[in-house]
């Protein structure tokens, strides 16, 4: 079953002065864009690495907590943060790492010394994972709380 998904950014000016809106089809959010917050301090502006990280964390917490049932166990809740890492040099912008960081929160049917094997299986057959790992790092870290 093949599916689609699909973004559309309206923008104004050139790219240090233009502005744009990334407005998402299904009308889940109309979010700010410019250039100079995405290399600076963001001010309420997301940019495309913070969409990235985004999608990265929903897509792992998706899989993380899929894994777990398939071993029989659950997590009440899981606390996923997602930092993906940019450098910007004379060549331009390269994406480098998105660095998934997890705490599992009321975890059952699995031993806490477990987790971090079963995170690392999970974050193996992310989609979002896979992706990125064609082009840049991707690290994890997994705790129990």
């Amino acid at each position: 079953m093949e599916f689609s998904r699909h973004v559309t950014i309206k923008w104004a000016g050139p790219i240090m002065e233009g502005t744009g809106t990334v407005a998402a089809g299904s009308g889940a959010f109309s979010l700010p864009v410019t250039f100079p917050r995405r290399i600076g301090e963001p001010e309420g502006v997301t940019s495309p690495e913070e969409l990235m990280a985004a999608a990265h964390a929903a897509c792992f917490a998706m899989a993380l907590n899929a894994t777990v049932g398939r071993k029989g166990g659950a997590i009440a809740k899981t606390h996923i943060t997602c930092k993906v890492t940019a450098d910007k040099g004379e060549g331009g912008i390269k994406i480098t790492t998105s660095a998934l960081s997890v705490v599992a929160e009321g975890l059952t049917g699995i031993a806490a010394a477990d987790f971090a094997e079963v995170a690392k299986a999970a974050e193996a057959g992310c989609p979002v994972s896979n992706a990125y790992r064609g082009s840049m790092t991707v690290t994890l870290e997994a705790s129990v709380k």
